[in-house]
């Protein structure tokens, strides 16, 4: 009787034992030596308005994956990752039906959507409802933090709130100061626009200055005459144009045909900051512009990332290809950290491995990130544009901007800036 009543207090003990271990191996250990098979999708827009940024975040995704495969290989993992691109045509429909395709072959984790107006849509309609997490490179409304994703959604470049304090605050200088200054803006009628055609005029008027035209268009339009002349008209000391490449090849030649609009006298924001601007839409129209775009911070890994690219064969380097690589990265590593390429799993995970206060590792030492992790340690994941950190609601808590300008055919960058949030 005595030995039939300690059988089951060992086994009780046993039990209660593994069960510590278990919870240990949870979210302090990390993912372990976990299995997986990850599909990465990648939205990239290969035609339509933002078709001069696809092909290089395509191959800057590609760059990813074959690091990603030369970490497992030198690991020696039980792990497979593999990236499925899908041309999101800069169209709202059309990124929601490649989110679908991809999530039907697999995809946990997508890269994507570019625009703002596709961005939205794709979490909607499919990444929230199909629990998959989705990391834009490039999509900068500021209405994108205030979506009700529950944490699937995040992004690799700023909202455009921050953008607009970057942009008021170059013209402010270009111009002597912002003080009874006037500027006249045009902008394209979506998401994207519209956010900075709110937020930037609120800017410039906290520093003095005034608005005259205020012009939203129909990005679909046939032609921009009617526009343009609002645009132009007034003789304001300044001009900005938020717009993407294929509308801005129409709107920039009717600006030009008006005769009072200087492309000197012009500011863009990062959706023109193309270096094929001036092929595509001819250099009468784009000689002397400026502006803003994201930008990468000044690191050894963003710099190594730029050799890694442009000794790749394939198109040359674009606005936000190193978003994307990071995108890609990031979908990786927070399947490692979660031990599962679910994204229910991975997106608790995300903000953890991109900042804060694990041990930093960059996109070169990916081996070593993977290591931690499945050694149970935090890691601060830097990436292709520097320091990421991820805030709760999915935008980096850091940022940087490129002050740019067209000069003879090329997007130079001058200098950068890192505006302060909530800065007046």
């Amino acid at each position: 009787m005595r030995k039939a009543r300690v059988l089951p207090l060992l086994i009780a003990a046993a039990v209660f034992a593994t069960s510590i271990g278990l919870a240990a191996c949870g979210d302090d250990n990390g993912g372990g030596n976990a299995k997986f098979d990850l599909t990465i999708g990648d939205i990239v827009p290969l035609t339509g308005d933002l078709s001069d940024f696809g092909p290089p975040g395509r191959k800057a995704a590609d760059l990813a994956v074959q690091q990603i495969k030369k970490a497992i290989q030198q690991g020696n993992l039980d792990q497979t990752v593999k990236v499925q691109h899908e041309d999101e045509q800069t169209d709202p429909q059309a990124s929601v039906s490649a989110a679908r395709k991809l999530v039907d072959a697999g995809a946990s984790c997508i890269a994507g959507a570019w625009a703002s107006a596709d961005t939205i849509p794709t979490a909607k309609s499919v990444s929230i409802r199909e629990k998959v997490l989705q990391i834009s490179p490039a999509s900068t409304a500021a209405s994108i933090a205030d979506l009700a994703d529950d944490g699937f959604l995040a992004r690799t470049a700023p909202p455009d709130t921050l953008q607009a304090k970057a942009l008021a605050d170059h013209i402010d200088q270009a111009l002597g100061g912002a003080q009874g200054k006037t500027v006249n803006m045009g902008a394209r009628n979506d998401f994207y626009g519209s956010g900075l055609a709110d937020a930037f005029p609120k800017e410039w008027q906290a520093r003095g200055g005034q608005i005259g035209q205020k012009v939203v268009y129909d990005p679909k339009q046939p032609s921009y005459n009617s526009e343009a002349q609002k645009i132009s008209s007034g003789n304001p000391d300044a001009f900005v144009i938020v717009d993407f490449p294929e509308t801005f090849a129409k709107v920039g030649p009717a600006l030009t045909r008006t005769g009072n609009w200087d492309p000197k006298k012009t500011f863009i924001t990062d959706g023109l900051a193309s270096s094929d601007l001036p092929s595509s839409v001819g250099s009468q129209v784009t000689e002397g512009m400026r502006g803003t775009s994201v930008g990468t911070f000044d690191t050894p890994a963003s710099k190594a990332f730029g050799t890694l690219y442009t000794s790749a064969p394939g198109p040359k380097r674009q606005t936000f290809d190193a978003q994307n690589f990071d995108a890609v990265m990031l979908c990786y590593l927070a399947a490692v950290a979660a031990g599962s390429s679910n994204g229910d799993d991975m997106k608790g995970e995300l903000e953890k491995v991109s900042g804060p206060p694990g041990k930093k590792y960059s996109w070169q030492q990916l081996p070593g990130a993977v290591k931690a992790l499945q050694d149970g340690d935090d890691i601060d994941y830097d990436g292709a544009t520097g320091p990421v950190d991820l805030d709760k609601n999915g935008d980096p808590s850091k940022w940087i901007y490129n002050i740019v300008r067209f000069k003879n055919d090329k997007l130079e960058t001058v200098r950068t800036v890192q505006p302060k949030a909530g800065e007046e």
